[in-house]
């Protein structure tokens, strides 16, 4: 529809809204001030708030770096062979320096594989820095010995059963933790009684030259000085900056309130939700609310929130180290901190405006004149080109855009008139890339369909020889037992392992689980059950030469498989109503008579097959009793991890509801509870891992009654 009483000259378009606006902004101008303030005010306040968490995470840097010189200065000298660490003596006066020179170094010391141990400190009071040992002349106990002035050791302090701090026998949490990172890491923070301090320890793992471990060394360093950094800060006359763990537990704050304090006795943290300061706890409340919980911080964020009608801004800024610290930097100001500033500039910028009006004016209708005429020219032109004259060419204008507006114009008339003569041969050529182009498609379409009957007919093997290999119906009658096992894979080839074998009298039962899915999953699920039935056929009983056997055999051919794939692997022997239990996989429940749960943590019993070559340090086992009408429940992650529609987990909790409500029933039927709770947890959504479930429950006596040379090892 053409209205010409819709339409305006391009120089009234110009005129008319620029003096709208420049009338506008005047009658806006006291509001406009007053935003310009606030946004003074918060630029202010972020550059302040940025200064500071700036200076806190280069302070946090420096801080918590010392730990790990440390560590790499004692490793050195360790690997040079300056420090001899079979001399104890040498090694305990040499920490017991380190630790004078650096304030806040809490305690520096290195445990050997063996379980010696060596290291000085400074947490009994009235002590000064004491020296602790593990050794055959302190009979494997952990003794603590005072030391004077020129670093000899006096009297024992104290002394501790050694099964409590030997890493051969029950390895503390710090040396596990080392030596399975494989590198230099950082333990949780910690408070320790009864000195009042927290304090986190940086440890390191250091290796012999054929690259088995030899031990770890340990630095813990305290937090304190973290605290007396951030009050130091001059954030404003009421803004506070803390420093936190993405739970919420502090590290140091700047406000008069400790991050931690004594109660009954025990050195106890405060959360940022918790802590006696309302600032501090009013800003954690309204992050954790704002992003549902502290973990879902992944950068830098910057808002605002009101207490009692007073505008504070926040700026959380979340700090890791190469290390494994995960923290999070809280930087909140008050407003009212800034305002008194800002006030005096709102009046002389309302009077500068009533000025600059009426200039604006004037120039607005100069400028608006000098820009229509060069752009009439270009309409005039384009106009002409529209009734097929394409021999155009504008003028020049002295405005630098106009100028190149008409440029661009002139460059555009030429190529349309080029365009026109050509586009017919720039068609075929096109047309005939494109018909190359899906010629090639088509054929790497072929391509991909033969790949994928490949792939699908290699699958299909794997997973039937799977199947294959499971324990049939038949192999689960065991005299004196009742066995029922379920396993149903993700994908087409499944990662989970299942078996029962019944040697001599003895009954073993393995379980494991193969990292990812697939083809490599199910070759190595195929290698794992063929080793331990192999080394049941040798009547190998040993745990440790067991495990240690079946690990270094799948870790070779993982390595000739360039594969990075592991399995969790645990293996039960059960004879005569005793089970040993032994490597590391999910945890282990035993049902009593009566339906009691026992839940039986593996973690220290192995560790993950075909990761490293040698695994035989870490592998033992614990052995338990049956009562008739007693049994074992064993499964895989596929179950506690199984997700609903919602996303939420099954849990290990509810499957031990259910077994311990059915177990007066037979083991088919009780395993049939759990799958069926399972699925109704699931609902339509998709099983994304393996699911596998055996258990296994003393009936009456009957293997017991062997008498096997196998079955006799495990009484």
């Amino acid at each position: 529809m053409n209205n010409s009483s819709l339409k305006f000259r391009l120089h009234t378009a110009l005129i008319v809204p620029f003096i709208l606006q420049i009338v506008a902004a005047v009658g806006l101008v006291g509001y406009l001030s007053l935003c310009n303030g606030q946004q003074a005010v918060t630029d202010l306040a972020n550059q302040l708030m940025t200064e500071v968490s700036n200076r806190t995470d280069q302070q946090l840097k420096d801080y918590l770096s010392i730990p790990h010189q440390i560590n790499q200065i004692n490793i050195d000298a360790i690997e040079t062979g300056l420090l001899n660490i079979e001399n104890f003596d040498r090694v305990g006066r040499y920490f017991w320096k380190q630790v004078q020179a650096f304030n806040n170094v809490g305690y520096i010391s290195y445990g050997l594989v063996d379980g010696r141990f060596i290291g000085a400190g400074k947490y009994i009071p009235g002590e000064g820095v004491i020296i602790e040992e593990v050794s055959a002349r302190t009979n494997g106990d952990l003794a603590t010995y005072a030391v004077n002035k020129q670093g000899d050791r006096g009297k024992v302090l104290r002394r501790i059963n050694a099964k409590k701090v030997a890493p051969d026998q029950v390895a503390p949490a710090w040396f596990i933790q080392a030596a399975k990172a494989g590198k230099p890491t950082w333990t949780s923070v910690y408070s320790l009684d009864p000195i009042n301090f927290l304090a986190v320890e940086a440890v390191r793992p250091f290796y012999a030259k054929n690259g088995k471990l030899r031990g770890v060394i340990g630095v813990d360093l305290q937090l304190s000085n973290i605290t007396n950094f951030l009050r130091g800060l001059n954030v404003s006359s009421s803004g506070r900056v803390f420093v936190m763990e993405r739970d919420g537990q502090l590290i140091a704050n700047s406000s008069s309130q400790p991050s931690f304090a004594k109660v009954n006795g025990k050195t106890q943290r405060f959360s940022a939700l918790e802590i006696n300061d309302p600032l501090i706890q009013r800003t954690a409340q309204t992050i954790k609310n704002r992003f549902s919980n502290f973990q879902r911080i992944r950068e830098r964020q910057t808002l605002s929130f009101q207490i009692q009608g007073q505008l504070h801004f926040v700026l959380v800024h979340p700090w890791q180290d190469q290390f494994g610290l995960n923290w999070l930097i809280v930087t909140v100001v008050p407003e009212s901190d800034f305002m008194g500033q800002i006030n005096a500039n709102t009046r002389s910028t309302i009077g500068l405006c009533l000025v600059a009006l009426m200039m604006a004016l004037l120039i607005g209708i100069l400028t608006a004149r000098w820009i229509t005429r060069p752009i009439e020219r270009i309409t005039q032109a384009s106009e002409d080109m529209a009734d097929g004259n394409l021999e155009q060419h504008v003028k020049h204008s002295r405005l630098v855009e106009l100028d190149k507006l008409g440029n661009s114009f002139n460059s555009m008339a030429g190529q349309l008139k080029e365009l026109f003569e050509t586009l017919e041969d720039k068609v075929k050529e096109r047309t005939a890339e494109l018909a190359s182009a899906n010629d090639e498609i088509i054929a790497l379409n072929e391509r991909l369909k033969e790949d994928n009957l490949r792939m699908g007919t290699e699958l299909d093997i794997v997973r039937q020889m799977q199947q294959m290999i499971l324990p049939n119906a038949e192999e689960l009658k065991i005299e004196g037992l009742d066995i029922a096992a379920y396993m149903e894979a993700a994908d087409e080839v499944g990662g989970d392992y299942y078996d029962v074998l019944n040697t001599d009298g003895v009954v073993t039962l393995g379980i494991g689980d193969v990292t990812g899915h697939g083809l490599e999953s199910g070759i190595l699920m195929l290698m794992a059950q063929t080793a331990v039935r192999t080394l049941k056929e040798i009547r190998e009983t040993d745990p440790v030469r067991f495990l240690d056997a079946l690990n270094r055999t799948l870790y070779k051919n993982v390595q000739r498989m360039k594969s990075e794939k592991s399995l969790t692997l645990a293996i039960l022997n059960y004879s005569q109503g005793r089970v040993s239990i032994s490597g590391q996989h999910e945890e282990t429940i035993i049902v009593r008579n009566g339906g009691q749960v026992e839940r039986i943590d593996t973690m220290d019993l192995g560790f993950p097959i075909a990761l490293e070559d040698d695994i035989a340090e870490f592998i033992s086992q614990i052995s338990i009793e049956l009562e008739l009408g007693e049994g074992i429940v064993l499964y895989t992650d596929g179950i506690p991890e199984a997700y609903d529609i919602k996303k939420k987990q099954y849990g290990v909790e509810p499957m031990c509801e259910v077994i311990s409500k059915n177990w007066h029933l037979s083991a088919q039927e009780i395993k049939q509870a759990v799958i069926d709770d399972v699925r109704r947890h699931i609902g339509n959504q998709k099983v994304f891992d393996d699911i596998t479930l055996l258990v296994l429950k003393r009936t009456e006596l009957g293997v017991e009654t062997e008498s096997q040379p196998q079955a006799a090892a495990l009484v």
